[in-house]
């Protein structure tokens, strides 16, 4: 449009440049009176072919004004097609985000299908189980009846010949029932217990399996989008530094650790502000008991934590302080370079037992990608974590394991401190269920010993108090 405006203005310039002045150049003649008198019109009064100058200098400032606002109106319209193509940009990295998250969405609601028809055919199971176990005991209860009645009427024959000797045959068979009838009680126990044990999972797993349904009814896209942004913007904020003099106290009056804390006089478990040396003020939980105080540095109680976490994670802390959390590596190691201390481990099953072990420990920094080194084993279970000694600490996003093309690797989740094909992990995947398969059970938390049972785990604690003078000697 602009070279067609510039032809139009040269055109013009030609035009008026051919344009004949009226008497430009030359001299005005005198009229004769032959020519007055004459009527009929000269050659030269013969009409000009030519424009006048002052409609042409109209024309001309009319085409330059047109001009100009056709400069205008492109320059303009060319911001306009700039902004839109930008704006059509910023829609189409918005709709390729946004289709990102619906294919992720999409991933994560095949998953929990999965999971709700797992659950759901284990929950079948589960009925008939405690249906079987149920007839079980009442044809049980039934002999139970019979037994004591058989004890009763030989109760009444003793009675009609406590004046004469009983016989030997009478007495062994009194001995043996009453053995039967004790046989059948404990029986009777371990059946009750473990209906027991049943209907308490069953009741778990209806809960599970319906909060897995209320989630993929949710179809709110845009909940399902903000829901994890708020929940990580909350957490962290427990398991960040305490700078300067955030804490209100004097940093020289911190207590180094839990024991400290307690030896101060506070004899109550809960969250408090430690300051171990060499590190700034952080929370911590302190566990009191009769005898000392440990700081709590990583618990499994409900589920309600994912322990699948990367590094950086691991190094700063995540999950809740009073349930289940990782208080993180540099904080642990903040605090193990202190001197001596016993790594305490408390576990639960599923079957309701508790167990536990000590270590004496130490960890290296992050230069080292914080190694562990466990000796001096002691507790009620089999020795689980000699394997996991000098090894580096390893998550999804580092493995640190010297094994680095074991499957075992591949299929551990959550950090830990792996060794190829481990013998403990207690920061896998929590799994509400006894799981049968072993490629699923490699997932959770186990505490395995090489030549010993497995332990599917439901609740782990770990705690760390400083090691006392003749611990440290031995």
């Amino acid at each position: 449009m602009m070279k067609l405006f510039c032809l139009l203005l040269l055109l013009l310039a030609n035009s008026i440049a051919a344009v004949p002045l009226e008497n430009s150049g030359r001299e005005e003649q005198p009229i004769l009176p032959s020519q007055a008198l004459s009527t009929g019109p000269s050659p030269t009064e013969a009409k000009s072919r030519f424009a006048m100058l002052d409609d042409v200098r109209l024309l001309a400032n009319g085409l330059l004004q047109l001009g100009q606002s056709l400069r205008e109106f492109v320059h303009k319209t060319k911001a306009q097609i700039n902004d839109i193509f930008q704006k059509l940009n910023i829609f189409d990295q918005s709709f390729y985000q946004l289709s990102v998250v619906t294919s992720e969405i999409k991933e994560e609601e095949e998953e929990l299908k999965k999971t709700t028809n797992f659950l759901k055919a284990n929950n079948e199971e589960i009925r008939n189980l405690s249906l079987e176990i149920n007839s079980k005991i009442n044809s049980i209860l039934q002999e139970r009846t019979q037994l004591q009645s058989k004890v009763g009427s030989l109760e009444e024959r003793l009675k009609g010949l406590s004046q004469s000797i009983v016989p030997a045959d009478q007495l062994s068979e009194i001995t043996t029932l009453k053995e039967v009838i004790e046989a059948q009680e404990k029986t009777i126990t371990n059946l009750l217990k473990a209906v027991k044990e049943q209907h308490d999972q069953l009741d778990h797993q209806k809960v599970k399996i319906k909060n897995l349904e209320e989630k993929l009814s949710y179809d709110s896209f845009q909940d399902t989008v903000d829901k994890p942004v708020d929940s990580d913007a909350a957490a962290p904020n427990m398991f960040e530094y305490l700078m300067g003099n955030s804490t209100g106290l004097d940093t020289n009056d911190l207590p180094i650790d839990c024991s400290e804390l307690f030896k101060k006089g506070e004899a109550n478990s809960g969250i408090y502000v430690i300051k171990p040396n060499r590190s700034e003020p952080f929370n911590a939980y302190c566990e009191m008991g009769s005898d000392g105080g440990s700081t709590v540095i990583q618990q499994r109680i409900d589920g309600s934590v994912d322990f699948d976490q990367t590094w950086e994670k691991y190094e700063k802390g995540f999950g809740e302080l009073e349930k289940d959390f990782w208080l993180g590596l540099k904080k642990i190691h903040s605090l193990a370079q202190q001197g001596a201390y016993i790594l305490h481990i408390d576990l639960e099953d599923w079957k309701e037992e508790k167990h536990w072990a000590e270590y004496r420990f130490s960890l290296d920094g992050p230069s080292k990608d914080y190694t562990l080194h466990v000796s001096h084993f002691s507790g009620d279970l089999p020795d689980a974590m000699a394997n996991s000694t000098d090894m580096r600490f390893s998550t999804k996003d580092r493995n640190n394991d010297n094994h680095r093309n074991s499957s075992c690797t591949r299929n551990n989740t959550g950090g830990w401190w792996f060794n190829g094909c481990g013998e403990t992990n207690l920061n896998g995947r929590y799994l509400w269920l006894r799981t049968k398969g072993r490629s699923v059970r490699r997932k959770g938390i186990y505490w395995r010993p090489g030549t010993g049972p497995s332990y599917s785990l439901k609740m782990t604690k770990i705690t760390m108090r400083p090691a006392l003078t003749a611990e440290s000697v031995n």
